[in-house]
């Protein structure tokens, strides 16, 4: 009769074995108790986890969205960039919208070997004010991210406020979509940015949606090197 390796059946096992050599909490100290049932509770958690992680037995190219109105979306996919580089990876990144070209992420990853970095706009639309300008801008962008996008030699591809050209009609929404249900097949791709779109979000692997909770320019501190570029 097969044995049965089952998540539920291990998590099961782990926690009779637990119960079978349960010491005696009567004569415990508080300190003790605190300490035994802290045990016992990390003991069960590590068991869920342990189960979890074997049912997560699938391999594939991931497509993340970091959205919401909250700092930090181009944060953490540059933070996936580090990691990437870190394991030897080959990194593309297309930032559209923005035009800055001394920020410290660029300063710092344009110099490493295996990343590629486009700065792919002219600026915010507030600052801008010119929607065919930008309509023309984006589109050009877009060649650019598309060649990565059908490329497997890349890694992990960052699209950095692509959000907005979706939200704004700038690009074909179908294009934009279908282009990246058809990446390479362990090729991972973040997008970053506000308001991403319903469709977006159904195509993703994860989708993050971060909160402004507090934030210092609303209290009048203006971008700090380092920090905000």
């Amino acid at each position: 009769m097969a044995t049965d390796h089952s998540p539920k059946k291990l998590i099961k096992g782990l926690l009779m074995t637990k119960m079978e050599h349960e010491p005696d909490t009567a004569n415990m100290s508080a300190e003790q108790k605190r300490e035994h049932y802290h045990k016992v509770r990390m003991t069960r958690k590590k068991a869920q986890i342990d189960a979890a992680i074997e049912r997560a037995d699938t391999e594939k190219g991931l497509l993340l969205v970091i959205t919401g109105n909250g700092k930090g979306k181009s944060t953490s996919a540059f933070g996936m960039v580090g990691r990437a580089l870190g394991h030897g990876k080959k990194v593309g990144v297309c930032q559209f919208i923005k035009n800055r070209t001394d920020t410290g992420e660029e300063a710092f990853f344009g110099q490493q070997e295996n990343c590629e970095w486009h700065v792919l706009g002219d600026g915010f639309t507030w600052d801008t004010q010119d929607r065919s300008g930008d309509i023309a801008t984006s589109e050009r962008g877009w060649e650019v991210a598309t060649k990565m996008l059908t490329d497997p030699s890349y890694d992990l591809v960052i699209l950095d406020e692509l959000t907005y050209l979706l939200s704004y009609d700038y690009l074909d929404k179908d294009t934009i979509l279908n282009t990246l249900s058809e990446k390479p097949e362990m090729q991972h791709v973040v997008v970053t940015g506000r308001s991403a779109i319903a469709e977006l979000r159904e195509l993703a692997d994860t989708v993050s949606e971060i909160k402004d909770e507090k934030h210092a320019y609303k209290s009048g501190i203006k971008a700090q090197k380092g920090i905000d570029y």
